[in-house]
């Protein structure tokens, strides 16, 4: 590891900054947007527009790398990040909020794609998969981080804006001054929706169903936290536990799926998630115990979303593997567009709960799909295939994480 981090360090570092940069984004806005006076269905539009660019980003940036080179890409959209997170400000009109953040969205999408070609370029085949097990974890530690800036003055003023720009900014030193040549790009031959279907049904409808739930407790986490009555440190504290539970349980949950039937342990989990979510949506809880339900929450999601890759590559040979985590990942990314969407409308009906409640109902389909799943076909033997995947990795680094798995290169 310590021979990863010394060739990977600028990357490292800039994608440290680059997320808590980004990660500080999506809950200033939902305060923000509160004080402004925005309905809690305008919010959900501004948030469910990050995905909507995050979505076309996945398909265009690959283009836009091979026409005109990584470093080109990176410095274009990076300076556009920079300018849109100076003007949320500026200009506080939901409409141009929307607007602004499909284009984050889009900018943030090329730029991973960027910083995960080059990480993977730096390593080596011993090394890649420590590269970019430390390329996940430091996105999570910069999102956690993020989250302590709340606790700065001024959380309805400019500064709080201009801080991520320039943090945002600082983050393309170390990635552009790197002593390291701009990789060659490839994108994955890709696999139709209806063959990635008939392979694993559990691994499309769930990719679908979590990305509502991750677009749903990120994107409107804030925005549930104002709704009820929360101060911004608590929302801060809340939106992080939803980052440490990930963190935390990542690895313990990819061993024992290594160990057991995926299905099972898929079931499990959202089922669990599923009670805690109507618990939390029907019982007035103290904020100590909705601490413990992000947590929980987290500490499933982030693993589920890895689980159900993990377990569509059971049943593919090492070439269709990447093809295969593209079209899961855009599954993933279109589901995402509709969560706060949803939740939105929901929490406009039912008011705050309504928030827990739509992420409940998502689990509850999923736990009920995975069980009938379970009574339509034998499980595979587990491959060994799980690894720490985020989501909003991009394909690129999801293929190259599973790459590194020693039982596929066998």
């Amino acid at each position: 590891m310590l021979r990863v981090l010394a060739h990977s360090w600028p990357l490292l570092t800039g994608v440290m900054l680059l997320m808590v940069g980004n990660g500080i984004q999506g809950t200033l806005l939902g305060i923000r947007g509160t004080s402004e006076g925005f309905s809690t269905y305008q919010l959900s539009v501004v948030m469910s527009a990050y995905f909507v660019g995050f979505l076309f980003g996945s398909r265009l940036a690959p283009v836009m790398i091979r026409r005109v080179g990584h470093v080109r890409v990176f410095a274009a959209l990076g300076s556009l990040i920079s300018a849109i997170l100076v003007i949320y400000p500026v200009y506080p009109d939901w409409i141009t909020w929307t607007l602004l953040r499909v284009l984050a969205g889009f900018c943030f999408s090329g730029i991973y794609i960027t910083a995960e070609s080059w990480i993977n370029n730096t390593a080596t085949n011993e090394t890649r998969g420590q590269a970019l097990s430390a390329y996940m974890i430091v996105q999570m530690l910069g999102i956690i981080a993020s989250q302590a800036l709340l606790n700065l003055p001024d959380s309805t003023g400019f500064a709080l804006f201009i801080v991520p720009s320039v943090l945002v900014s600082l983050a393309f030193m170390p990635i552009l001054l790197a002593a390291t040549p701009a990789p060659d790009f490839d994108s994955a031959r890709r696999l139709s929706f209806r063959a990635l279907f008939r392979i694993s049904p559990l691994g499309c409808v769930g990719m679908l169903l979590t990305g509502g739930v991750f677009s749903a407790m990120f994107g409107m986490a804030s925005v549930w936290g104002s709704a009820a009555g929360l101060t911004v440190q608590q929302i801060s504290i809340f939106v992080g536990a939803l980052y440490v539970g990930g963190l935390v349980l990542q690895y313990p949950v990819g061993w024992l799926s290594d160990h057991i039937d995926r299905r099972v342990l898929i079931a499990a989990m959202s089922g669990t998630c599923a009670l805690a979510m109507l618990a939390a949506a029907a019982l007035p809880l103290p904020f100590a115990a909705l601490i413990g339900v992000a947590l929980l929450l987290g500490g499933i999601t982030n693993p589920v979303y890895a689980l159900l890759i993990a377990y569509t590559n059971d049943f593919l040979s090492r070439e269709d593997m990447a093809g295969a985590s593209a079209g899961l990942i855009f599954l993933n990314g279109f589901g995402a567009i509709f969560g706060p969407l949803i939740t939105g409308w929901m929490m406009e009906t039912a008011g705050p709960s309504g928030f827990f409640l739509f992420i409940g109902i998502l689990y509850v389909a999923l736990t009920g799909y995975a069980v009938w799943r379970m009574s339509r076909r034998a499980s595979p033997s587990a491959s060994g295939a799980f690894r720490g995947v985020a989501p909003g990795a991009s394909s690129l680094a999801v293929d190259a994480v599973l790459a590194n798995d020693p039982k596929r290169a066998a």
